[in-house]
């Protein structure tokens, strides 16, 4: 078989990237297996959710795929409430910066069955493969088939094989962390309010779900130690929603009223990782390229970025340059890196701040708090830059 553009990976940041593709007019192809569809009820929703920039809003949009979301499971984040560990605090509303929004609150889940919709739509070829290695600009799948190409975007994950195969340099830090996501059900209603607490050895967010028939909801991240996450992780379900029931209440002051659980909790080691972004014919987007902590939210958002960026540069490219030729490839890298850089050292360096016990360090990130919060083009620059 072959293909000028080879996606692999069947997540949202392939499947973006082949429908973007396949709406350009190339002749594309999707390598991966879909990811799985729980069946869910009316009030259940998908563990895994995402906080959606505009910049990410727009590209969705551009892409067709907006519109298609369900409504219903769509919330939009209007405030964001951050406090420090001693008092500091800041709160960006969406009007400091003229918007109506300052993001959006969507299930994974959601996001991929609209995707998967569209590129069926659009007919886009999806080989229920898994991809193997590398034989030049030759990829082989786990069933033996063999895909010609000119270009292969690796957007396979953290664990990319695209990336390993292709041997593009990558570098990984564990933060020695783990994110323990759970929904939750709020005694009070959120008011489509995102609330974070900095607590020094961990960071606790907040962020606003539909309501459901057991009244307000919302979907927790909290970003723990490792050991700690662990130990909660291995209690019996009843002792665990009791152990998060109480840490939750000490932490939030009763912010949402009582936090009960009510879904499955999950856990997932944090890094912070980044690559060379490309190879000879290859180019990674997305978790396959980099990851940063999730504190700001930011993860997809980046990747969405990647493969507006990759489709741009592709699509702009010269007309006697292929798709996969080397100064396309360089462009995208480039125009990448900055944005890459800018959420990774700021996301990295907030969880340093924040995890510095020293009393003169904790009292001074807090007055910057404090001063950042009467500053409205601060908050303006703040809000901008979630924006995208």
């Amino acid at each position: 078989m072959n293909t000028e553009i080879l996606v692999c990976g069947s997540g949202i940041a392939g499947l973006a990237m082949g429908l973007g593709l396949a709406r350009k007019g190339f002749q594309a192809s999707l390598l991966g297996p879909p990811p799985p569809r729980p069946e869910l009820g009316p009030h259940d929703y998908h563990p895994r959710v995402y906080a959606i920039s505009l910049a990410s809003r727009r590209f969705l949009d551009s892409l067709g795929v907006w519109q298609m979301m369900d409504t219903r499971r769509v919330t939009p984040v209007e405030t964001m409430e951050i406090y420090g560990d001693t008092g500091g605090r800041v709160m960006l509303h969406a009007w400091h910066a003229t918007q109506h929004n300052l993001a959006w609150i969507i299930e994974s889940g959601e996001m991929e069955r609209v995707l998967q919709q569209a590129v069926q739509v659009y007919g886009l070829p999806w080989l229920n493969d898994k991809f193997t290695h590398l034989e030049g600009r030759v990829a082989c799948t786990d069933s033996g088939r063999r895909v010609a190409f000119e270009l292969l975007v690796g957007a396979d994950g953290a664990r990319s094989q695209v990336r390993k195969s292709a041997g593009i340099q990558h570098h990984s830090r564990p933060y020695g962390d783990s994110g323990v996501v759970v929904h939750l059900n709020a005694e009070l209603p959120h008011q489509n309010t995102a609330i974070q607490w900095f607590t020094g050895d961990s960071i606790l967010a907040l962020l606003p779900m539909p309501d459901t028939p057991d009244g307000h909801q919302v979907s927790m991240v909290w970003s723990l130690p490792e050991r700690v996450a662990t130990e909660f992780m291995a209690m019996e379900p009843q002792q665990r929603a009791a152990h998060l029931e109480s840490r939750l209440a000490a932490t939030t002051g009763g912010r949402l009223g009582r936090l009960t659980v009510r879904s499955t909790p999950f856990a997932f080691p944090l890094f912070l990782e980044r690559s060379s972004m490309v190879g000879p014919g290859v180019a990674l987007v997305s978790d396959a390229a980099h990851r940063v902590h999730p504190l700001a939210g930011q993860g997809l958002n980046l990747g969405l970025g990647d493969v507006e960026t990759l489709l741009d540069m592709v699509a702009r490219r010269e007309r006697f340059r292929g798709v996969a030729d080397e100064r396309v490839l360089s462009r995208y890298r480039r125009a990448r890196a900055q944005p890459l850089l800018a959420m990774s050292v700021a996301t990295d360096g907030l969880h340093r701040l924040f995890a510095m016990q020293a009393a003169p360090v904790a009292a001074l990130r807090n007055l910057g708090m404090h001063a950042v919060d009467r500053l409205p083009a601060i908050k303006r620059f703040l809000i901008g830059g979630a924006a995208g």
